[in-house]
């Protein structure tokens, strides 16, 4: 229906809409994700280790640590319970063993909606969506939805879509069957 929870105090999840909408292309072959040069040499690097699913808990509990929050425990429980129901998951950047960064999100049929990403150390959340992207074209996911622009995502290569626009591309996303496979 293109909308999202978000938390407003700890007893209580609001639905909300966002038009524009922000998504990832990554239906088209032809899309693909901007990747800064610099960025790009921190990849290179190979100085993070990226894992999927191994600290879903951890990493929606670092992005709910901000000023100014959506994710109460209300969120973090029902989150936690698609991800056992493995619907949720995680991107997971660790550097020198220890959780650097990460992002988490839910994804469903053709759709990977993401959440949420934080980070402790430089790009550690940037190569998480890097890798995150990566997944979701090598699997043919249609739609990324990112909700909202961001100064980030916007670098990335997101584009802002009506809501009209935003509805098609989620009904041909629920019309197909996509493995989360790593």
């Amino acid at each position: 229906m293109g909308i999202f929870p978000m938390g407003e105090d700890e007893n209580t999840i609001a639905w909300f809409e966002a038009s524009p909408r922000a998504i990832m292309p990554v239906e088209l072959p032809s899309s693909a994700i901007n990747i800064s040069r610099s960025l790009k040499q921190v990849i290179n690097k190979n100085a993070f280790e990226i894992r999927i699913n191994t600290a879903f808990e951890k990493v929606i509990y670092e992005c709910s640590k901000r000023d100014s929050t959506w994710i109460n425990s209300l969120i973090m429980t029902a989150y936690t319970e698609l991800h056992h129901r493995g619907y949720a998951h995680s991107v997971e950047a660790w550097l020198d063993g220890e959780l650097a960064g990460g992002l988490y999100g839910v994804a469903y049929k053709g759709a990977f909606f993401g959440e949420s990403m934080f980070y402790k150390a430089n790009n550690a959340s940037k190569i998480c969506v890097v890798k995150l992207y990566e997944l979701l074209k090598s699997n043919k996911f249609l739609l990324f939805d990112i909700q909202m622009m961001t100064t980030h995502f916007e670098k990335f290569g997101a584009i802002e879509v009506s809501k009209r626009a935003y509805l098609e591309i989620l009904d041909r996303a629920m019309g197909v069957k996509c493995d989360f496979k790593f």
